[in-house]
């Protein structure tokens, strides 16, 4: 099939890559040119393991091109999905104005028959309203159809993801459109749903919220836990075994971060309340992860005292490992609340230091090693649970530190073996 995907963030080269992979013929559509040339030369604009590989592949047997230019994308393709940003504005309305700008510029650019599917997380309603703007700006002669196809990649496994998905949610009313894209996605795995549009466009907030209430539900026993002297990761563990609730995303730390969670709880919460609902359990979930970034630093502090003058080093600012992704990371928040009560703040993260720059104040020093990053340091925080940390050498950590302070926000090192050492230790919910 030919496809079009309109936007190069995480879903839609993730996407196009992997439908390029399996034989399609895709167009993307970007705005910027210098990242254009950079795709077409076989380079993604962010990092994503085993994306590089793939997307050279498919760039070099000239099954993916990447262009400015929607015109040379848009009449001639299949399928037409929308995967531009939906961030969360000021009042925690998700932001649709991409959405409705490049539905106005694909409706005059329709020609023959063509599916309009939108994989951008949208609040219920919104891909009727695509379709409305599809109506307006179409000629008679085209014909199409509106779908909502979300999608379910995670950062770090956003390949597998796509690859092998857990289920492949089709929303739409129109049988040819929803025979199509159940074509497309037949060398894919995962269960078929196949669904109405508000369904669909449902199903994703549902998901990425109930998993956002998993990590905040995790965080509120670890809190307990350390009030009452229990170890919240055999709680959760002991609790993660019932099938019924499951043991993924249940890991106590500093707060969820990323593209999705945040905007989306914030999202849900808000067209539920637009709709007559106040969705006080989401509420909850926001604020104790705002809470879980506020806990960081206070225990810092218990452990220091005042923290000024004081060198810390923070391993890890991405907001997950195996990406260099820091939107709404927790890192943000702490490195900045410490340099502002004057501490020195020495930062690494294999991946996320561009990025990081961009976010965090200008005082931040980063380091090119765990190694000279704790290198003095009065305590190391560690906030993203990168493997690399997992096989550092705890002893050789305490050779290099000023003071033997560990605050483990991912739980990574034992601390039975970090006290054996000399450590101060203090984990997330843990004795």
């Amino acid at each position: 099939m030919k496809l079009a995907v309109i936007g190069h963030g995480y879903v839609g080269l993730v996407t196009a890559s992997v439908f390029a992979d399996l034989g399609n013929d895709v167009l993307c559509v970007g705005r910027t040119k210098s990242k254009i040339d950079q795709l077409n030369n076989g380079v993604p604009t962010f990092y994503e393991p085993g994306l590089e590989e793939l997307l050279k592949k498919n760039v070099k047997a000239k099954r993916i091109r990447f262009t400015l230019d929607m015109a040379e994308a848009v009449p001639d393709a299949d399928i037409v999905f929308i995967a531009v940003g939906t961030p969360s504005k000021e009042n925690g309305e998700a932001d649709l104005s991409q959405v409705f700008a490049v539905s106005e510029d694909i409706g005059k650019l329709l020609s023959g028959y063509t599916v309009v599917g939108c994989k951008s997380t949208v609040p219920v309603g919104t891909n009727l309203k695509v379709g409305a703007i599809l109506e307006k700006n179409a000629k008679p002669s085209a014909k199409y159809d509106i779908a909502s196809v979300p999608e379910f990649l995670r950062e770090g496994t956003a390949i597998s993801d796509t690859l092998y998905p857990d289920r492949v949610i089709i929303g739409t009313a129109a049988k040819r459109a929803e025979d199509v894209l159940v074509k497309l996605h037949s060398p894919i795995g995962g269960a078929r749903v196949l669904t109405d549009i508000a369904s669909a466009e449902l199903i994703k907030y549902a998901s990425n919220s109930l998993l956002a209430t998993k990590i905040s539900f995790a965080n509120s026993i670890a809190f307990v836990s350390e009030l009452v002297g229990a170890d919240a990761t055999e709680v959760l563990k002991g609790a993660g075994l019932d099938e019924r609730i499951g043991k993924r995303f249940l890991n106590p730390g500093p707060g969820y971060g990323g593209s999705c969670f945040p905007k989306d709880v914030k999202a849900l919460v808000s067209f539920s309340k637009k709709a007559g609902y106040d969705f006080k359990i989401l509420e909850a979930v926001h604020e104790v992860n705002e809470d879980a970034k506020r806990r960081v630093v206070m225990k810092i502090k218990d452990m220091l005292g005042s923290v000024k003058n004081k060198k810390i080093a923070v391993l890890g600012l991405a907001f997950k490992p195996d990406t260099d992704d820091m939107r709404d990371a927790p890192a943000i928040y702490v490195v900045s609340k410490l340099l502002a009560d004057g501490a020195k703040v020495v930062a690494y993260d294999p991946q996320s230091v561009q990025n990081a720059k961009r976010v965090l104040p200008e005082a931040t020093i980063y380091a090119k090693n765990v190694f000279s990053a704790v290198k003095n340091a009065d305590i190391v925080v560690v906030l993203t649970e990168w493997r690399e940390f997992t096989q550092v050498s705890l002893a050789k950590i305490k050779e290099l530190v000023n003071q033997p302070n560990i605050v483990d926000m991912r739980n990574v090192y034992n601390p039975a073996e970090a006290k054996k050492l000399g450590f101060n230790y203090v984990g997330v919910g843990r004795r």
